[in-house]
């Protein structure tokens, strides 16, 4: 009686010790299907995110030629100024990765605010243009919308890469060879700043 007490005590112990490991495994099971999850959901969110910025640099670098074929027709001595120009817009076109086109938008930021930085007094009758002023607004706005998916981009990065970065979460990160995405940042203080297009 004794042992046959014992052997139920046993198999119940063994019972609930298989019924604990079952538990605890499909509770890995499901965190980790969760997570992997919440991962793909963050890097397309992302990526989606980025293509948005895309859209805008791309809206920005087909204006570009329409701006400097105003200015040019106006500022004759800035000849320079607008091949530098020209050449950061075809550079930005030619950018392939979103680190490259990164640092290309970057570039295209600073040859814009020199090109309007020169002519924005040297050469009044430009501001008259009705065209120019178009152009200008247009460039306005762009900004402010790159602005804001900029940051909309860089706040749904910081997301990622903490997820991927904190434990427990990396683990999976890791064995679904998810990198850290690199934010959107302008190269200087000045870059920081919009590119100012009022005259």
């Amino acid at each position: 009686m004794l042992n046959s007490l014992l052997i139920s005590v046993g198999a119940i112990v063994g019972i609930v010790v298989v019924a604990l490991v079952i538990i605890l495994v499909i509770a890995v099971v499901v965190w980790w299907i969760k997570t992997a999850n919440a991962l793909v959901r963050l890097n397309n969110k992302a990526e989606e995110a980025w293509a948005t910025i895309d859209v805008f640099l791309k809206k920005r670098y087909d204006l570009i030629p329409n701006l400097v074929e105003t200015v040019k027709g106006y500022a004759k001595h800035e000849s320079e100024t607008l091949t530098n120009v020209v050449a950061a817009r075809n550079a930005a076109g030619a950018a392939k990765t979103p680190e490259e086109k990164m640092q290309a938008a970057n570039a295209l930021n600073s040859s814009l605010k020199v090109l309007l930085n020169a002519v924005q007094e040297a050469y009044p009758e430009l501001k008259a243009d009705a065209n120019f002023r178009d152009l200008q607004e247009q460039l306005k706005n762009l900004e402010g919308e790159l602005e804001s998916a900029r940051r909309y981009y860089n706040g749904v990065v910081k997301s990622f890469n903490n997820k991927i970065q904190v434990f427990p979460s990396s683990i999976v990160a890791n064995k679904k060879g998810y990198e850290k995405k690199k934010y959107f940042e302008l190269d200087s203080e000045e870059e920081r700043k919009n590119v100012k297009v009022s005259f």
